[in-house]
């Protein structure tokens, strides 16, 4: 006895009735628990070399993997100015030149992230030698620069000089990090440990020190010389030393001084600057450096008079005086200067730079015949071996030094956070629900439909 108005009203109306209790039923269905997306965590680091200052800023998804960050350079900043050892007139400015790229660093971690941002200067030969020349000054320096970043919003974690071996050591790890040869993430979509047999060794030329780190073929008879650490789960041990004094800069200056002991003249003719160059040098200031353990000749003028005379033969001799390659004699595993060195091991990379400014142009030479000596006749490459080095400023986008190495290591000390839970549907339950509901909704609305609108017959 119903009308057909009536029967198109309780028909839509029953299936909106059974749309709406599908609907929800499906609601109640189980909820799977889903992690999200782990909390970011950001590190500052200062490296305070002998030339110059650079900041970098790092971060890291908060849950770590296996007890290690898995870090990613989000900024890298060079400070203005020379290196912070320059400012021993006026400490003050060494903490202040530090200021404008804090500023940068700060703007890319959140307000509510900054204060529990760790933050570390560390200072590497540049001070090693101020601390040597004039202990003073060296402490009024970091008492400068610990006043600056004291103050500022982040968690200041100190500025330090930085010992050589950790520097070497340090960079060991940045280089082979950014490899992936510490950790990678799998197309299983899981992260794994690659065969230590990849690992590649660090070289490191810096203004006032060298470094030279690898995994020997075997144990290593010089502790002193052996640098332990855990990271991602896994134990390392590698052989590393630094060479104070025989840095770019230093080295620059020892040759010159050499040069002028041997050939006390006003007018010094130099084999590695070019043939025709000509300058004049202040003599007083090469004999500061505590790398030089001798004092000027007699009779010889303030100022020199250098002249190049482009002697590639006379200028690797020259350089080879820099080296103590007699220490060693009767040692199977040495060096230079009596250091105990293991033979070299695999693949190296050698933090490379190019200032390309032209007060630079008339050292190239010198510089690449040092780093050949250096290489080769202090570290031991042979013809064997050369090919295994390569010289780079960046592995896979991060840049080569000691910083990224120190704060990987820094994220095992930092507590680990684990990400948040949340409960939610599987994919398919939450397609049907949603698909249920707007045919819920739409059988009410056409229900609502034909009781106002059906004009009945």
């Amino acid at each position: 006895g119903l009308s057909r108005k009536e029967q198109v009203f309780m028909a839509l109306l029953g299936a909106s009735g059974v749309a709406g209790l599908t609907a929800l039923i499906l609601l109640l269905v189980e909820a799977a628990s889903v992690l999200l997306p782990a909390d970011l965590k950001f590190g500052i680091v200062f490296d305070a070399g002998s030339s110059h200052t650079s900041l970098f800023l790092y971060q890291w998804p908060a849950d770590k993997e296996n007890g290690t960050g898995v870090v990613s350079q989000a900024l890298a900043c060079q400070v203005e100015g020379p290196g912070i050892s320059s400012y021993a007139s006026d400490p003050a400015q060494a903490g202040e030149s530090l200021q404008g790229c804090l500023e940068e660093a700060l703007v890319l971690i959140p307000e509510a992230q900054r204060r529990k941002t760790p933050t570390f200067l560390g200072a590497t030969a540049g001070m090693r030698l101020l601390r040597q020349k004039n202990s003073s000054q060296a402490r009024d320096i970091f008492a400068a620069v610990t006043q600056v970043l004291g103050r500022s919003p982040v968690d200041f974690w100190g500025a330090e000089l930085l010992a050589g071996q950790d520097e070497g050591a340090f960079g060991w790890i940045t280089v082979n990090y950014g490899l992936g040869m510490l950790v990678k993430y799998s197309f299983t979509g899981e992260w794994i440990r690659p065969p230590e047999e990849t690992l590649v060794g660090a070289l490191d030329m810096g203004g006032a020190s060298t470094q030279i780190t690898f995994v020997p073929g075997g144990p290593i008879s010089d502790k002193s010389t052996q640098a332990d650490f855990r990271l991602y789960g896994s134990d390392y041990s590698v052989y590393t030393h630094s060479y104070l004094c025989f840095g770019r800069d230093q080295m620059l200056s020892r040759l010159l001084i050499g040069l002028v002991q041997s050939h006390p003249a006003a007018l010094l003719r130099h084999p590695c600057y070019l043939s025709g160059y000509r300058t004049t040098l202040a003599l007083a200031p090469l004999y500061e450096s505590p790398c030089v353990d001798t004092t000027p000749p007699l009779g010889l003028p303030q100022n020199l008079t250098v002249e190049g005379t482009g002697n590639p033969g006379a200028c690797v001799s020259a350089i080879q005086e820099l080296f103590n390659f007699s220490a060693c004699q009767g040692q199977e595993d040495c060096a230079f200067d009596g250091v105990y060195q293991p033979p070299v091991r695999g693949q190296f990379y050698v933090e490379a730079s190019y200032p390309g400014q032209d007060r630079w142009l008339r050292d190239y030479c010198a510089s690449g015949l040092y780093i050949l000596t250096l290489l080769r006749d202090g570290y031991g490459f042979s013809e064997e071996t050369w090919p295994t080095i390569q010289f780079r400023k960046q592995a896979d986008g991060i840049d080569i030094g000691w910083t990224l190495g120190y704060m990987l290591n820094l994220t095992g000390m930092i507590p680990a956070e684990a990400p948040a839970q949340w409960r939610a549907q599987s994919h398919s339950i939450w397609v049907a629900t949603v698909v249920f509901l707007v045919l819920t909704l739409v059988t009410v609305l056409g229900a609502a439909s034909v009781q106002l609108f059906w004009v009945q017959d």
